[in-house]
């Protein structure tokens, strides 16, 4: 890549990894500014030839984005393991109400190592919050819009059309969604404000699970939604991740037990690419697509793609101790950041 060129996700490729991050990490002294303009390459010496080095090392399998604890890495953790089941109280007639707060606002977040985002958020993170429930449950979610653009919640799944998020919340309004939860699955939501392209790329989008009354037997669960950043508004994502933060759980794999139930919610929420895919290495899953049904006949594979919105329900169980590598099985996304590990003990 010549001086002075823009960067591309196919540049930042041919950097591997670990030049992309520190590339894109030095140069990004001005993130306000680096948004609004192509990126220029490295002008003093020592940067230049950081970048040369990194070029020759290439991508280097297995990647080691090292330990440091940063703040992105925090949030794409707590992101696995965290469910918002809301507030909880009764009607008279002994139905569940859940009650949820959500604000939108727009919030740098980092998404790699010196790699900050200025990101439209639904309670400050990408993906927002994780949104939980049982089928039948009467559902209030408080949509407060504190950003400076007009905004909405649009809930996968059956509900009142006037509950549909088609309508804008304006800047310091605010809206209560009111609905049944249904059907039992997994689903998402999101931002339903035009143009979409932009409202989705910024990062308001999150996990939206509807529990079925009968519960699914007992597991280790976890949250995951893929999604990808495009740093320089060229349509084209240079960085891709699992819950907001490039090689999050290559850095700190997931942890679990060989012989234990584990199960995945996983959805994409990628924009600007047709499809994001899941591949898991040394061993097969179940998956149940959109989930909605847990006694349906599983697919059961090591990869699965979901075009933007898509989301399914993987079970799986880790035949022995051992680290089991997954990622995006579109090598581009995997190099980019979509890449990490389980550790069965």
């Amino acid at each position: 890549m010549s001086m002075g060129d823009k960067v591309t996700r196919r540049n930042l490729l041919k950097m591997g990894a670990a030049g992309a991050a520190a590339f894109v990490g030095s140069t990004l002294l001005n993130p306000g500014s680096w948004f609004q303009r192509p990126v220029q390459a490295m002008e003093n010496h020592d940067g230049h030839k950081a970048m040369k080095d990194n070029l020759h090392a290439g991508m280097k399998h297995g990647f080691d984005p090292g330990t440091e604890a940063t703040e992105g890495l925090k949030m794409a953790q707590k992101a696995l393991t965290h469910f918002d089941y809301g507030k909880v109280s009764k009607t008279a007639d002994g139905k569940t109400v859940r009650e949820y707060e959500i604000v939108s606002t727009e919030t740098e977040v980092e998404i790699a190592k010196g790699i900050k985002f200025p990101g439209w958020t639904f309670n400050e993170t990408i993906p927002g919050p994780t949104i939980r429930c049982t089928e039948g449950d009467i559902l209030r979610v408080k949509f407060t819009n504190h950003s400076s653009h007009p905004h909405s919640i649009h809930f996968h799944g059956i509900h009142p059309t006037d509950m549909d998020g088609l309508e804008a919340i304006l800047p310091g309004d605010s809206f209560t969604y009111e609905f049944e939860a249904k059907p039992a699955g997994m689903h998402v939501y999101h931002c339903h404000v035009a143009p979409l392209v932009r409202h989705i790329h910024k990062g308001l989008y999150g996990n939206f699970i509807i529990d079925p009354k009968k519960p699914r037997a007992a597991a280790k669960e976890f949250s995951m939604v893929m999604n990808g950043f495009d740093l320089d508004l060229d349509g084209e994502n240079e960085v891709y991740t699992v819950n907001g933060y490039a090689f999050a759980y290559q850095q700190e794999p997931i942890k679990v037990k060989a012989g234990e139930m584990v199960r995945i919610y996983l959805s994409n929420l990628t924009e600007f690419d047709v499809i994001n895919s899941f591949h898991l290495h040394a061993n097969f899953f179940n998956y149940y697509s959109t989930g909605a049904d847990p006694e349906a006949r599983p697919n059961y594979t090591d990869t699965i793609m979901q075009c933007q919105g898509e989301r399914g329900i993987m079970e799986i169980v880790f035949p022995a101790p051992g680290k089991y590598m997954f990622h995006a099985h579109q090598s581009e996304f995997a190099e980019l950041g979509w890449m990490g590990f389980f550790v069965a003990e």
